[in-house]
């Protein structure tokens, strides 16, 4: 498995669809994800830390875990199958672990509440991460890298389409 982070959510110019991009703890390959209005809301809410007056979705999963006497301790993100990707909960309950199917994006949500960790199957990240590639330079080189860096990603971003992925 292999950890990653939360860089951004952003919105998909051409389909106005919420993409997460998950990076690689100490690596330079990012997972990009389609996900739901709602769902970008949600973690979006979380990154934040706006406080809701009652719990949302998410709050109250993570409330319903911990009265249950479990924890979440990681969220994994395993599959791509037919543009879907699919993840789990890894909850740990009286000293046995449970694996819950979750949809990513709700997983990340929920993560980001109990700060659980990110993790991503090797296999997943070898076929769906993208490499951006920063190369060691000095600055005036380093400056250029990051302009054509960020000109890759744009360019990624401007044509990658909602069916490539799960929405």
């Amino acid at each position: 498995m292999v950890e990653v982070v939360l860089r951004a959510v952003r919105v998909d110019v051409g389909s106005s669809t919420p993409l997460l991009l998950l990076e690689e703890v100490g690596g330079d390959r990012v997972l990009p994800i389609f996900i739901g209005a709602p769902e970008a809301t949600a973690i979006a809410y979380a990154l934040q830390h706006i406080e809701t007056p009652r719990p949302m979705s998410h709050d109250l999963l993570g409330n319903v875990i911990t009265a249950l006497g479990a924890r979440l301790f990681a969220v994994e993100i395993t599959h791509l199958i037919d543009n879907t990707f699919y993840a789990n909960l890894r909850l740990l309950r009286e000293g046995k672990e449970v694996l819950v199917s979750a949809r990513p994006s709700d997983a990340v949500a929920l993560a980001l509440r109990v700060g659980a960790p990110l993790l991503v199957s090797d296999e997943l990240m070898n076929d769906e991460g993208q490499v951006l590639e920063v190369g060691d330079e000095d600055d005036e080189d380093s400056e250029e890298s990051e302009a054509t860096l960020l000109a890759e990603l744009r360019d990624f971003l401007n044509n990658v389409r909602p069916e490539d992925f799960d929405q």
